[in-house]
């Protein structure tokens, strides 16, 4: 089955309003993937036009997770993943990067958007030791206590904890610093927090302005930009891991990052010790 295939079987299952915008599918556009319908091809289009920095940051963070995968897994020795907020599958798929460096890593991924997960799930089909589970990561209970995840990643022993461009789409009054927190305290010693997080854009802050207004105005989801420190305190005690939290696109660059073009999102790894 194709990716439109499956949009349009997700659509055909009565799972989704086509003609209500989604984050997750957004993204999917500027990323060039195809899991998307008109409504948010309107939203990405107009976004982009006010902001044409958005298509290359969501390259530029989808890169970032492929580095961060690969260190987790490669470097830091981790084999179970958790992607909360995984969005739709494209090229370089958490599965994938990590398995390159460990084919027996177990990756569960997680999302709201109905899409994306029958996506994954297409995707794998045939792949053991990997799930897709559709829930609110705002619900970490819910999350945890899955069956699939369960089943599949042994929270007795460390986990790396992915939120890649998500929680910046949760407002301050839904606390996402206790969202990190209740999955952080799920999960052992040794396991790993990895994020990056939309930050005010230092080079052209009117742009991003206009484009977060244009948003605003077509997608119920909002998006909150947080300064560098106000990321860094969604932490708590987790501690940061060399280089810290930093632009995304001068995380541990492979070629070295001009940071007069850095990108308006910041990321990292710590530790939970």
């Amino acid at each position: 089955m194709d990716p439109v295939d499956r949009a349009e079987l997700a659509l055909s299952l009565g799972e989704i309003d086509p003609d209500t915008p989604s984050p997750a599918r957004i993204y999917d556009f500027w990323l060039g993937g195809s899991n998307n319908f008109a409504a948010d091809r309107e939203v990405g289009r107009r976004s982009a036009e006010a902001m044409p920095q958005l298509p290359i940051a969501a390259r530029a963070n989808r890169a970032f997770l492929g580095r961060v995968v690969h260190h987790l897994v490669a470097d830091l020795g981790v084999d179970q993943l958790l992607d909360l907020g995984s969005g739709v599958p494209t090229a370089g798929n958490v599965h994938e990067v990590a398995r390159a460096a460990n084919p027996e890593a177990r990756v569960v991924y997680v999302d709201i958007d109905p899409v994306a997960i029958a996506h994954a799930r297409a995707l794998l089909a045939d792949v053991d030791g990997c799930e897709a589970i559709l829930a609110d990561l705002r619900n970490p209970a819910a999350v945890l206590d899955h069956p699939l995840l369960r089943s599949t990643i042994d929270l007795a022993r460390p986990v790396a904890v992915m939120m890649f461009a998500v929680l910046h789409f949760i407002p301050d009054d839904a606390s996402p610093e206790l969202i990190v927190r209740d999955f952080m305290e799920a999960v052992p010693d040794g396991s790993y927090l990895a994020i990056s997080h939309g930050t005010p854009d230092r080079h052209d802050p009117g742009a991003q302005q206009d484009a977060a207004r244009s948003y605003a105005a077509r997608v119920a989801t909002p998006f909150i930009a947080r300064t560098p420190e106000e990321v860094a305190a969604l932490l708590g005690p987790l501690k940061p891991l060399p280089p810290g939290l930093v632009p995304i696109d001068e995380w541990m660059p492979d070629p070295p990052a001009d940071p007069k073009r850095s990108q308006p999102a910041y990321g990292g790894i710590a530790r939970k010790i």
